[in-house]
């Protein structure tokens, strides 16, 4: 396939998670490519979040996820993912890109390994310690893997090269931040995020203990897609999903989280401190517990299991992070959670220039 045309294809979807870092590499894609187009599913939430970037090319193909709990449901997926691929490869004959960048997850496979039966070359990103199942597949079709972490590139062959994430991270001040949020108080910033589609329990717990919390904290409480509720309270503002995180981020002194990687890198990118929940193994591939407690490890963050969650348990943990905030910090500087764009960047042009 004669690949002429200055288009790159991005893909990639499920959580924002997958999504997010393609949309931040797109200031520095429009100084290469004249056009962008993202092929995702039609009902996971890049389609939401990309629908309203007038610079995109939205497309839509079959899809289908491993369902752990859902044995019976799995006997579709080989029909499913060929009817994908088929689908993947009649947009990638269509719009005739140059390279393909895959942020991972089931949305993204079907489309790489079309790429390579087209001979398109292919660069991934891979955001966890340990490689996901998506990418694990894609890995053979793959022209290179970019890698959050240093060690998931080192454990996975020439193919990998440790980058960082791509983060954009905002300008304003915490002063002006907090008055774009209409905040007004002189009490610490907790900021309650479980990720793009919300974290029922930890959603629950922040209701349940409110009132302890505020005692000490003004909260943010990011509650995830649907999963508001009417909780008003003075020092409290609860949002469901916003597409401006980096004002929320550059406000916060401290977080409860998740631990799924683009979180993990956008809360030290941001130097916020943060206790980390990650979703247990029995929801998981367990995946936010490796990244929890790599995280512990190298001080730079507490961890708490979700079943040992206790407002006890938690307000020990912020205070360990409000005692030890000098130590902490630099240790988040020294592990360099920087914006990885130029580096993916790079590495895309590479592979580009190989076409």
């Amino acid at each position: 396939m004669n690949k002429t045309n200055n288009t790159i294809v991005l893909t990639g979807g499920g959580t924002a998670g997958h999504v997010m870092p393609n949309i931040n590499l797109s200031p520095s894609l429009h100084k290469h490519f004249d056009k962008i187009i993202y092929i995702g599913s039609n009902n996971g939430i890049e389609k939401e979040l990309v629908k309203n970037k007038t610079d995109y090319i939205f497309e839509e193909i079959t899809t289908v996820k491993l369902d752990r709990n859902k044995i019976l449901k799995n006997l579709a997926i080989p029909f499913k993912l060929s009817k994908g691929k088929s689908e993947a490869e009649k947009l990638l004959k269509k719009y005739n890109p140059s390279i393909v960048f895959s942020k991972g997850g089931y949305v993204g496979l079907p489309v790489v390994m079309a790429a390579k039966k087209l001979n398109i070359p292919v660069v991934c990103h891979e955001s966890d310690i340990t490689m996901g199942l998506a990418n694990k597949l894609a890995k053979k079709y793959a022209t290179k893997i970019c890698t959050n972490f240093e060690s998931t590139a080192k454990e996975n062959g020439k193919k990998c090269k440790h980058t960082g994430m791509p983060v954009n991270l905002s300008k304003l001040t915490k002063a002006e931040a907090k008055q774009k949020l209409n905040i007004t108080t002189n009490k610490p910033i907790l900021l309650v995020v479980g990720g793009s589609l919300g974290a029922k329990a930890i959603n629950n717990f922040i209701e349940k203990n409110i009132d302890e919390l505020l005692k000490e904290f003004f909260i943010i409480h990011i509650t995830g897609k649907g999963n508001s509720s009417n909780i008003k309270k003075s020092g409290y503002k609860q949002i469901e999903f916003s597409n401006d995180m980096w004002t929320i981020y550059k406000a916060a002194d401290f977080a409860i989280s998740r631990a799924g990687a683009n979180t993990i890198v956008e809360l030290l990118a941001n130097q916020i401190l943060t206790v980390f929940i990650p979703l247990p193994k029995a929801a998981s591939r367990g995946d936010q517990i490796q990244n929890a407690a790599y995280l512990e490890n190298c001080n730079l963050a507490k961890s708490i299991p979700q079943n040992s969650l206790t407002i006890n348990h938690l307000l020990s943990s912020l205070k360990y992070l409000k005692d030890n905030k000098s130590q902490i910090k630099n240790a988040i500087k020294n592990a360099d959670f920087s914006d990885g764009t130029n580096k993916i960047m790079e590495i895309i042009l590479q592979e580009k220039a190989h076409d």
